[in-house]
């Protein structure tokens, strides 16, 4: 079944559904490019999304960097990307595949659809055209005849006329006669342009719009197997990367498995890990037997409590003058042995209050502010050391092993040059012509001084690390405090005396301020303090100054 056999008659629905399969065209060309307009921006969102909690997270020293579950994290933020490139892929794909070549067959259907239809309008215009031609034959042969009956009866009744003459019944025979030759040439023309329309609509209606039309059809019938095509094509283009897109699904189900607590929780000790010994058990103080306070292991060089294990007291120094390792001689007179209560010193000064340390302090900054503005410089955190002496032993241990490993690596680096320009200034002493052998003299020179450089930080660092690990917990994080009998007594991290607990009696207090002021010229004294009073507890002093 073909159009031309049964729809011989119906030009003006083809024509109606052949435009419309070509707007069918046209509108799913357009859907496409939408359904890529999403993808495009589904998959910008992807990558803004992916880039922006990789920036959150982009620094490589946070502790965080090690943990499974952080690495699971980026892994996924890395398989979101690669699922985000590959959304870009579908879309990119249905534009060449779909849009590009439907818009472009469509733009040649629709040109093969306007010579058939242009086709078919010359011949409707050749077989109207004819049509004209036997109408006006067949008017002019209606009138010519209609004339010669006219002239034909005159003639009669002229004939009939008793009246007229013979040149008059002669001349009426001849019109007569001559109108019938006319009229029977019309009949003749007539037949013949009906004959000739009749062969024109026979071709029209059987051999030339027939054709037209079933050409219109195998247009019509490949614009659907194309557009077919291309339905199917838009499911294709989503399955060809399916694969890859499952790859990604799973890279973040194995991520999610990834995660391991456990190695995270041993990670976390690694890192975190001080090395100090926890604090040893408080003793007994018997101030009835009038014993001064003794030493006790409960002092600053380890945490002694649980407030300072949950880090609540790392705002606080409850040392007034706390240092972190061993200060010089000083230009102030040491403390002297604070004298016994006696009912002379009487009760203590309601001046103190409350609070004897706070007025403490607010003496001192009275008295010497023209050199202390304030007691929060004394609160700054340890200053960072080359040999890493600001942190605790054990990772102070592991800092110290890194910096050796980068040193080792830049050292062999260096040596594989200087290896390399050796052999290469002896190939240029062997043959001149390859290169001069004193060019690379200042190159040789330079790897040599870095060499040494290197071989130098190499040992300073093994030395280093030699005595933290022989040590084990070094002297770091050192607290100074004054007992009831002035001595300066110098605690280890794990609470036990240290061996400098008697220091020279030439030390005064503010040697103290060392390591937190400038170095500037030494000036006279501006003060002296003592220790009036006892108080248990723990470093609780109550001071008096007097301005010199």
């Amino acid at each position: 079944m073909d159009w031309g056999t049964e729809l011989w008659d119906q030009y003006d629905i083809i024509e109606k559904h052949t435009q419309s399969g070509l707007e069918l065209v046209e509108k799913y060309v357009k859907f496409v490019k939408e359904r890529t307009e999403i993808e495009q921006s589904y998959a910008k969102q992807l990558r803004n999304l992916s880039k922006k909690y990789n920036q959150k997270r982009s620094n490589k020293d946070e502790p965080d960097c090690r943990l499974s579950s952080y690495q699971s994290f980026v892994d996924i933020l890395n398989e979101m990307n690669d699922y985000a490139g590959q959304r870009e892929l579908i879309a990119e794909n249905m534009i060449m595949s779909i849009c590009i070549d439907l818009t472009k067959y469509l733009q040649e259907l629709k040109q093969e659809r306007k010579t058939y239809l242009l086709e078919a309008k010359k011949a409707q215009q050749s077989l109207e055209s004819t049509y004209k031609q036997l109408d006006s034959s067949k008017k002019r042969f209606e009138r010519e005849w209609r004339e010669a009956e006219r002239t034909a009866q005159y003639a009669e009744k002229t004939d009939q006329d008793i009246n007229a003459t013979k040149a008059d019944v002669e001349k009426a025979k001849q019109q007569a006669h001559m109108r019938a030759r006319v009229a029977e040439d019309c009949k003749n023309d007539y037949a013949a342009q009906l004959q000739k329309y009749n062969k024109e609509q026979s071709q029209f209606y059987f051999n030339d719009m027939p054709l037209i039309f079933n050409k219109l059809q195998d247009l019509d019938e490949r614009r659907i197997r194309k557009l077919g095509h291309g339905y199917i094509l838009f499911s294709d283009t989503e399955k060809n990367v399916m694969p890859i897109i499952g790859k990604c699904l799973e890279g973040i189900t194995k991520a999610g498995t990834n995660v391991n607590e456990k190695n995270d929780t041993m990670v976390i000790i690694e890192q975190n890990k001080s090395g100090f010994e926890r604090p040893g058990d408080v003793e007994f103080e018997d101030y009835s037997q009038g014993i001064n306070r003794a030493s006790s292991d409960s002092s600053l060089g380890t945490p002694k409590g649980p407030m300072d294990l949950l880090g609540k007291n790392k705002s606080k120094n409850f040392w007034l003058f706390k240092r972190s390792k061993l200060s010089s001689t000083s230009t102030l007179t040491p403390f002297s042995t604070p004298p016994a209560p006696s009912p002379l010193n009487g009760a203590p000064s309601p001046k103190f209050g409350r609070d004897p340390l706070s007025y403490c302090l607010k003496e001192i900054n009275k008295t010497v502010k023209p050199r202390i503005s304030s007691f929060r410089t004394l609160r700054r955190s340890p200053t960072v050391t080359e040999d890493f002496g600001h942190l605790p032993p054990e990772q102070r241990r592991k800092r110290l092993q890194q910096k050796l490993e980068e040193i080792s690596k830049e050292l062999q680096k260096e040596a594989d040059q200087s290896e390399a320009l050796g052999k290469m200034k002896d190939v240029y002493e062997k043959n001149p012509q390859m290169g001069d052998p004193a060019s690379l003299a200042t190159q040789i020179s330079q790897t040599s001084q870095n060499i040494e450089r290197l071989r130098g930080e190499l040992n300073k660092y093994e030395t280093w690390l030699s005595e933290a690990g022989v040590r084990g917990d070094t002297l770091r994080y050192r607290a100074h405090s004054f007992n009831n009998n002035g001595a300066h007594e110098v605690l280890s991290p794990d609470g036990a005396h240290s061996d400098e607990s008697t220091p020279d009696p030439s030390q005064a207090i503010y040697a103290e301020f060392d390591d937190d002021f400038e170095d500037e010229e030494p000036v006279a004294p501006i003060g002296k303090c003592t220790a009036m009073y006892n108080f248990p507890g723990v470093a609780v002093m109550i001071l008096t100054f007097t301005s010199v």
